[in-house]
């Protein structure tokens, strides 16, 4: 995704954003999640554009910080709005895209390794809300790997 486009994107998305902007779901979250995502796509040859658009979108519907059982299904409806005139993905990729937001914290490991990689993106961030990622709970050998587990847990601890 080009620079205009994620800037516009970013905006479009603030400008709905219900929580703090800078909290525990927030840009930085977003921000560290795609960082993570990117680097193993980078390795395992998923999907970068799916992978960059889960970060901005996976958390972009949450009515609050605690649990929020449909906020991945609100930002699935959400990514399909935004398709036509903003994301601008190929059907396999949004897809792809949907179906990882709209899943992202139902636990599962079973997916599409472009699905798989943006669900590992956001478990590696758990450092954030003092939690530790499980590596029986990640899908993919990248993000099992100890020292981008470490890096990625380092980096989610510093907010």
């Amino acid at each position: 995704m080009d620079l205009h486009r994620r800037r516009q994107l970013i905006e479009i998305v603030r400008q709905q954003f219900r929580l703090e902007w800078q909290g525990i779901h927030g840009v930085p979250h977003w921000g560290r999640v795609r960082w993570n995502g990117l680097a193993m796509a980078r390795v395992n040859g998923a999907r970068e554009d799916v992978v960059e658009l889960f970060a901005f979108l996976h958390d972009s519907q949450r009515f609050h910080d605690g649990t929020d059982r449909e906020h991945g299904a609100r930002a699935a409806d959400y990514a399909l709005e935004l398709n036509r005139d903003v994301l601008r993905l190929d059907r396999p990729g949004l897809e792809l895209l949907t179906y990882a937001v709209r899943h992202h914290s139902d636990g599962l490991l079973e997916a599409d390794l472009t699905v798989q990689t943006c669900w590992d993106a956001d478990r590696l961030d758990l450092g954030r809300v003092g939690k530790t990622p499980k590596v029986e709970k990640l899908c993919t050998e990248e993000a099992r790997d100890p020292v981008l587990r470490d890096l990625a847990y380092r980096r989610s601890l510093k907010g």
